[in-house]
């Protein structure tokens, strides 16, 4: 067992990093869930049921770093496959076992157990796509497994778009950063970057003539698409505005309140200080999709500033991880990983500031949410198996060297005449 766990070579860096990203999750828990201690008459219930989630992760996360990152490549082929079974039964019309939230189906009850399995896609996606292009040895190889690669995201990603959109783009898009960095040919990249780009404008153009402006709905399993349409349609119509002509609707409260958030965490570098929001009580779903405006408004922009360096720290360490060691396919994902967790935090800050239209993308380990929490947690423990596995490797490579190098033996010559 002790050969198993060895702590040795753990990297503390990482797990500085991630101990001080849930810190914040908790400080900002405590402050953003006022709507959900007053729902449940209960100071601690929905605080205390979120820090659980946080410290199952904690546990998960410190126990995967020590399995062989072989059984972590093979497990993703498993849950991907899995996830991918959930995520087609949820387009089965009155699945009993599918949990709709605001209009969106999802959730996957299994047995009792409520998970979302576009979560457990985007993590075994990655690990997947990590292996397969590590594969590659020659340029026709690399054909080949785009190809693989392009399908296998495809057929995960349809059951994705039909209730989230954003999910579908971000991971569809780390995807394509790995085929950069597998050195993928960029026709080919460009060719279906320019596809997908090609499909959601004229995705776009059909819902917003056919169903938005003649105002009808509708049916079918893309029936989201309206949603997302008129998102996108609010963002632009709101910019367009003017200051006296801008009206407060169901439609742009949340981004609204939002706004007023950062606007008075603004008055102070440090903002009006932990515990002391006022916007928490108004905005929905403060502690979910909206929570960095919360942060913003009681931190003030060192706050902000902190954040955005603290992820942006996780993913300068996974590249300073990966190029010290020459295992491809842990960089790979280590590389996959990171960049999840950098884009998808800061998409939900660009959504918080008004920059972008509203996806539902969570704040990396900090918005409220049990899935999206213990895979989080899964993501760092798989970052932090990689970088424990290859310091020990290298490590055991430098002992050979060591000991290759007292084997050899000294040779003296006692024949002064020789020519050297």
């Amino acid at each position: 067992m002790k050969k198993l766990i060895n702590t040795q070579y753990i990297d503390k860096t990482f797990w500085g990093l991630f101990i001080t990203l849930v810190a914040v999750a908790i400080i900002a828990l405590f402050s953003a869930s006022s709507t959900l201690v007053y729902e449940k008459q209960s100071a601690f219930g929905p605080i205390g049921q979120q820090i659980l989630f946080i410290v199952i992760g904690i546990v998960a996360a410190y126990f995967i770093q020590f399995l062989p990152t072989i059984v972590i490549r093979m497990g993703g082929y498993g849950l991907l496959g899995f996830s991918i079974i959930c995520m087609y039964l949820m387009l089965i019309p009155g699945n009993p076992f599918v949990v709709t939230v605001n209009e969106a189906a999802r959730w996957f009850n299994l047995f009792g157990f409520v998970f979302q399995p576009s979560e457990l896609a985007k993590l075994s996606l990655i690990i997947v796509v990590a292996d397969l292009l590590s594969r590659a040895t020659t340029e026709v190889e690399k054909i080949k497994y785009f190809w693989w690669t392009l399908g296998i995201t495809a057929f995960t990603v349809l059951p994705i778009l039909t209730n989230n959109l954003s999910t579908a783009v971000l991971l569809s898009g780390i995807v394509a950063l790995l085929w950069i960095l597998a050195r993928v040919p960029w026709k080919y990249i460009g060719a279906v970057a320019g596809c997908a780009v090609i499909i959601l404008v004229l995705g776009y153009c059909f819902v917003e003539f056919a169903y938005v402006r003649p105002h009808k709905q509708m049916t079918g399993i893309m029936s989201r698409a309206v949603t997302w349409v008129g998102r996108i349609d609010d963002l632009f119509k709101e910019h367009n505005e003017e200051d006296d002509q801008f009206k407060l609707t169901d439609d742009n409260y949340q981004r609204s309140i939002a706004k007023v958030a950062i606007a008075r965490g603004g008055l102070s570098p440090i903002g009006v200080l932990p515990g002391n929001s006022k916007e928490r009580d108004f905005l929905p779903l403060a502690f979910a999709d909206y929570i960095f405006a919360i942060i913003v408004e009681e931190t003030g922009i060192i706050g902000a500033f902190f954040l955005i360096f603290l992820y942006l720290a996780i993913l300068f360490r996974a590249c300073w991880t990966s190029s010290r060691f020459a295992d491809y396919a842990s960089m790979l994902m280590v590389m996959g990983l990171a960049l999840m967790i950098t884009c998808q935090a800061l998409i939900s800050m660009m959504v918080a500031v008004g920059i972008g239209p509203v996806t539902g993308q969570p704040l990396p380990l900090i918005s409220r949410g049990g899935t999206s929490v213990l895979i989080t947690s899964v993501y760092f423990g798989v970052m932090l198996c990689v970088s424990r596995e290859q310091k020990l490797l290298s490590e055991q490579q430098n002992d050979v060297r060591r000991q290759s190098q007292e084997d050899i033996p000294d040779i003296e010559f006692e024949d002064s005449n020789l020519p050297y």
